[in-house]
């Protein structure tokens, strides 16, 4: 499928230059582009946000293991491009890229239509100062997964376009409203504004997690990997909650012990 489309065969090229340029953050805000990197994620965006894509790159041995990626761009309207493993290689972020790379626009909404999606029961995620990249697409990932409303990440958190980010969402970056750029403040008082209660998630609460009533509307709050919420953050919410763990683990990290406050809103909002 790939012997149609057009060359790219210089892994010095300015087209190639360009897109691995956008592994750096100044790049991808000054650009308005970022980097999807496996058929996986490429997969998702178009098939959830065709609409943002706008470069298409494959292998030719990608090309043919994933003909529908390759049909799906060409019916979006996407530019495909055919390169060779080291023109691929010399784009990607990863070591050992698997033959599929995307370059699409930001796919972030404002908060206003974020929170229009949180109805009589369900919950959002907010990320206060996450700085990790495998925690904050892990909790956007777990989002998705039990049916958050929307993940808003704060303008102090890591950027959801870095390319380890969107490999960890594996695809839920374009499944959910994702809300960036925004203050806590900001985040917290639209989130108050739209009714929902704010809960933080601190291993020194003194709620307890099967404690509290889930099943109205809430948002969860996620802090630091190390240091947790700030004080301001903490008095700014209506209960700080912890997982209680009766086992000889002294804590957990934040992308499990999210996982762990998801699932319970999950649960608590289907009645289950």
């Amino acid at each position: 499928m790939t012997s149609d489309l057009p060359l790219l065969g210089n892994p010095r090229s300015d087209r190639v230059r360009s897109v691995r340029a956008l592994g750096r953050r100044a790049v991808r805000e000054r650009q308005g582009r970022f980097v999807v990197e496996g058929p996986h994620g490429v997969r998702e965006l178009l098939r959830y946000a065709a609409g943002s894509a706008r470069d298409l790159y494959v292998t030719a041995e990608a090309g043919e293991l994933h003909t529908e990626i390759v049909a799906a761009a060409v019916v979006a309207g996407v530019r495909t491009w055919a390169c060779t493993v080291e023109v691929l290689a010399a784009m990607a972020d990863t070591p050992h890229p698997q033959g599929v790379l995307a370059v699409a626009e930001p796919v972030d909404v404002p908060l206003q239509a974020a929170l229009a999606g949180v109805v009589v029961a369900g919950y959002v995620v907010v990320l206060a100062t996450v700085r990790d990249p495998g925690n904050a697409g892990t909790v956007i990932r777990g989002a998705d997964a039990f049916g958050a409303a929307a993940v808003l990440v704060s303008d102090a958190s890591v950027d959801v376009y870095n390319p380890k980010v969107v490999r960890s969402t594996a695809g839920s970056l374009f499944h959910l409203p994702v809300v960036v750029g925004l203050p806590v403040a900001d985040l917290l008082e639209g989130c108050r504004a739209a009714g929902l209660r704010l809960l933080a998630a601190d291993g020194g609460g003194p709620a307890l997690l099967p404690e509290v009533d889930l099943s109205v509307p809430h948002a969860w709050v996620m802090g630091n990997e190390a240091r947790g919420l700030d004080e301001e953050v903490l008095r700014a919410c209506d209960d700080v909650v912890a997982v209680p763990i009766p086992g000889r683990a002294e804590s957990l990290n934040l992308a499990m012990a999210a996982t762990v406050c998801l699932h319970a809103s999950a649960a608590a909002v289907s009645g289950g």
